[in-house]
């Protein structure tokens, strides 16, 4: 019973603050993007479309790569990817995005700047107008690519963010809490983060779908440990 990974989304909702929007735009970059529970898909209110598409652009090109030893410039800053065959593979998602016609608002194919003469580093990347018949959107990448796709109402929010093979996670941003909390119970996956990307040290974590079914941590986490057993015997004589 294994976690799997996944393309996860994240729902903008249109009172969702500047704040916010960057916040959950940048996690997909946490270790150059190689994280199972990356949030590569951000399904941005119509109305606040091209706002969103900036504030995300304006905080990808602010990351750099940095010198190991440089204390002082670790923050913003984003590493290689784990191979050449990762560096391959993420290079030939973004490609497969320009070929199907997304909007490449920021990185590409040339390298980040300050880019080493080793080591496999990719720019961070944001395509704008994807929607989920993208290969980019569909697949994992499993790098620092972020899929923006626009909606209407928030039952196509939904839709779009449930509109996938996997459910290993995803996130949901807007200035009124109980209402975040509303439409994350509608999203289908193994967790949601509402408005943070603090995990809760006990929460059970582990995926819907082809996200897999396990869990670890918590109580939950040590039942899959454990395996039940019944034991049959005579009724008892009636007295």
């Amino acid at each position: 019973r294994s976690e799997l990974g996944g393309r996860s989304a994240i729902v903008v909702l249109p009172d969702a603050t500047a704040e916010q929007i960057e916040m959950m735009a940048t996690q997909i970059l946490e270790n150059s993007g190689q994280s199972c529970l990356g949030l590569g898909r951000m399904i941005a209110p119509g109305s606040r479309y091209e706002e969103i598409v900036q504030i995300a652009r304006d905080a990808y090109e602010k990351v750099q790569v940095v010198e190991a030893s440089n204390e002082a410039a670790k923050t913003g800053d984003i590493g290689p990817v784990a191979s050449r065959t990762q560096y391959d593979k993420i290079r030939s998602y973004i490609q497969k995005g320009i070929e199907e016609g997304a909007r490449l608002v920021t990185g590409g194919l040339e390298a980040p700047p300050n880019t080493p003469t080793s080591g496999y580093f990719i720019k961070p990347t944001i395509f704008a107008d994807a929607h989920n018949d993208m290969t980019v959107v569909r697949e994992e990448i499993f790098g620092p690519v972020l899929c923006i796709i626009p909606y209407e109402s928030e039952e196509e929010a939904i839709d779009i963010a449930n509109d996938t093979i996997y459910g290993l996670s995803n996130a949901v941003i807007g200035a009124d809490q109980e209402h975040a909390m509303k439409i994350a119970s509608r999203l289908r996956s193994g967790q949601v983060h509402v408005n943070t990307l603090v995990r809760g040290p006990t929460a059970p974590f582990g995926g819907y779908k082809q996200s897999g079914d396990g869990r670890e941590v918590g109580t939950y986490g040590l039942e899959e440990f454990l395996q039940i057993k019944s034991i049959h015997r005579p009724k008892p004589a009636v007295k």
